[in-house]
C-alpha cells in the first residue's frame, strides 16, 4: 500500500516521534508499506511521520538495493569531519539546499527481526540516515540550512505551508 506523504506545514512532521515498544506485525506491515512509498515517490530514505505516523522508525535505501528498516535509532556522531550534501526531502517537495552533517556515525537501532544493530556509517548512507533520523526528532532539513539560503526558499515554504493547510481543510 502506497501512503500518502505529508508536506511541509503538517502539524505530524512537527512532533516528536514515540519509540516503539514492540515489533509486531502491524510495524511490519507499515514498514513494508513505507518501502513500497519511498520507491514510489523515488526517495532514497522515508520516515513513518512522514507518512503521518508518529512512530520512531525509517526505512532507507541509498541507491544499491540494501533496504534498511530501522526502529528506534540512536545515532551518534564519531568524527569531527562534515560533509556538505545538497538535501531534498519527499515532505519538502522542489526545494534542494546544502547542509552540513558528520561524516561518519553510529547508529543503533532494532530491525524488523526486533535483533539489535550497531553499524557505522559514512558519506551518502550517513547523511541518509541522519536526515531521516531528524524526522523523529521533529526537524527538516531546512531547519538546518545556512540563515542566507533560509531567506532564498522562505516564500516556496511559505506557499508550501499555505498548500498543505488548504488540502486539510
Amino acid at each position: 500500500m502506497i501512503y500518502e506523504i505529508r508536506k511541509y506545514g503538517d502539524s505530524v512532521l512537527r512532533e516528536v516521534a514515540k519509540e516503539i515498544e514492540k515489533v509486531d506485525d502491524e510495524i511490519l506491515e507499515i514498514l513494508d508499506n513505507m518501502v513500497e512509498t519511498m520507491y514510489a515517490s523515488k526517495g532514497v530514505g522515508l520516515a513513518a511521520p512522514q507518512v503521518g505516523i508518529s512512530k520512531r522508525m525509517f526505512v532507507c535505501d541509498q541507491g544499491d538495493g540494501v533496504i534498511r528498516k530501522i526502529i528506534n535509532p540512536i545515532i551518534t556522531p564519531i568524527t569531527e569531519e562534515v560533509i556538505d550534501f545538497e538535501e531534498g526531502c519527499l515532505s519538502v517537495p522542489g526545494i534542494y539546499k546544502k547542509v552540513q552533517r558528520p561524516q561518519r556515525i553510529k547508529i543503533e537501532y532494532l530491525n524488523e527481526k526486533s535483533e539489535k544493530i550497531i553499524e557505522e556509517v559514512e558519506g551518502f548512507l550517513a547523511v541518509i540516515m541522519q536526515h531521516e533520523f531528524d524526522h523523529l526528532e521533529a526537524i527538516l532539513f531546512v531547519d538546518k540550512v545556512s540563515p542566507i539560503a533560509k531567506r532564498m526558499i522562505n516564500k516556496k515554504l511559505q506557499m508550501l505551508k499555505k498548500e498543505t493547510l488548504k488540502e486539510k481543510k
